[in-house]
């Protein structure tokens, strides 16, 4: 009887290698490279609605549509997918894929910032590039490719809806736990970013008076640069300046930090984390997760017997608009970025080589390393999806961000393409040798 089971497990294994060999790289590379594309075309149709020609998807129309994805589509999205597919057991059972995130963000942080102390691009622009390095695409991205792997003939994954729905639970779960970090680590960096540039601009003016032969039209009143002077915050997310409007002494400035208690430097970080724990997104996470792991507020909203089941329906409708829309304002950006964003060959390559060639490679030996110490599931698509974790292009957010602050879209929708483009490659690449990796 052992003897029957260990041979029925080997035959399994057999069956695993050999539809991984199956699964050619041509029909990888079309898995792989379709979302890709999706993203390019879609991005392709906002670039031609942001021309003068139809001028559909002006300025004004991009900074309007954003805020509605950032506090109705992208919660709604969130809360949908986590409410349905997430439960308790999962939760714990996938305490790693937190830490795993964690790790991507760390390290990708830390890269982009050594690379930002080498190659020094624009103060405000620092935090774009870090931002780039850090935080991947770590929900719709992994939607469209992981469930597209499972369906496709010769997966390694095992029976094809079984692998579908697993892989849309982890797939779920990353993008709640990724959009946790994005909107909070990635967001004050965008916003650092944006306080640097508000800084710039606002001791600009103070310089040609300097000068004895300042004429009545200085370079810094010309058209050209005034483009570039007002910064766009959403009310509910002052600047950190807000409060220097009026010039103060220097004397002031230290006797007043001097007066400081720390209860109030304490009341101050707690307002700082509240403040990002309720943006939308994050708010969104928080309630699919209590949603998903609470049966009876599960029972209440998912399923056809479900006597509040509009509310799921309702909130899907909202979350199908997030990534078209988000992906249309991408390429009405990249428009206006062709036209006028001064982009250094440098800052591209450091990007495509920390997101594509090094994050992998820490990667498989922070995978390696976790699976050996057992502190994984013994399911490979789990490990498959962790790894795709090191692997994905920029998030997409990072472009609602910039245009929330009015602080470098057109650089970061050059970057965003580019990283796109390059990610067709790298993640049928980088998808093959995991998937070799974990059937070997």
């Amino acid at each position: 009887m052992r003897e029957r089971k260990v041979d029925t497990n080997i035959r399994k294994n057999l069956i695993v290698f050999n539809n991984s060999e199956e699964m050619g790289f041509l029909s990888l590379f079309e898995v792989a490279s379709m979302p890709i594309l999706e993203v390019l075309l879609v991005s392709t149709i906002g670039a031609i609605m942001a021309t003068d020609y139809f001028n559909i998807l002006s300025a004004d129309t991009r900074k309007s549509l954003n805020k509605i994805v950032f506090v109705a589509f992208t919660p709604a999205l969130i809360f949908a997918n986590l409410a349905k597919t997430v439960t308790l057991e999962d939760i714990i059972s996938w305490w790693f894929m937190p830490i795993n995130i964690g790790i991507t963000f760390l390290c990708g942080g830390i890269l982009g910032w050594i690379a930002a102390k080498i190659i020094k691009p624009k103060p405000h622009l620092e935090g774009l590039l870090i931002a780039m390095c850090s935080s991947g695409n770590l929900g719709n991205m992994l939607l469209i490719i992981v469930p597209a792997i499972c369906t496709e003939g010769g997966s390694p994954f095992g029976e094809h809806s079984i692998c579908k729905s697993k892989g849309l639970s982890y797939s779920s779960f990353s993008m709640a736990l990724g959009s946790f970090y994005i909107w909070t680590y990635t967001f004050q960096l965008i916003r650092s970013s944006s306080s640097k540039y508000t800084k710039e601009v606002e001791e600009l003016p103070q310089e040609p008076n300097k000068e004895s032969d300042a004429n009545t039209k200085t370079h810094l009143l010309n058209g050209k640069s005034q483009e570039y002077i007002d910064v766009v915050v959403p009310l509910s997310y002052p600047t950190s300046d807000d409060t220097q409007i009026e010039p103060v002494s220097l004397q002031s400035v230290k006797n007043e930090k001097n007066n400081e208690s720390f209860s109030t430097k304490i009341a101050d970080i707690l307002h700082i984390v509240m403040e990002k724990l309720m943006a939308p997104p994050t708010i969104g996470s928080i309630a699919g997760l209590i949603f998903g792991a609470t049966p009876w507020l599960k029972k209440l909203v998912i399923g056809d017997d479900a006597p509040l089941r509009v509310i799921q329906d309702s909130v899907t409708l909202l979350g199908d608009g997030t990534i078209p829309c988000i992906t249309l304002i991408l390429g009405g950006n990249l428009m206006l970025g062709l036209k006028r964003a001064s982009i250094r060959p440098i800052i591209i390559i450091t990007i495509i080589c920390v997101r594509f060639v090094i994050l992998p490679i820490i990667g498989i030996l922070v995978i390696k390393t976790a699976t050996s110490l057992g502190l994984l599931p013994s399911d490979p698509l789990f490990s498959f999806v962790l790894l795709i974790q090191y692997t994905v292009p920029p998030a997409m957010n990072i472009s609602t961000m910039t245009q929330l602050f009015d602080i470098g879209q057109e650089e970061c929708s050059v970057l965003t393409m580019w990283s796109y483009l390059a990610a067709a490659f790298a993640l049928t690449g980088w998808s093959t040798v995991f998937m070799w990796i974990l059937t070997s």
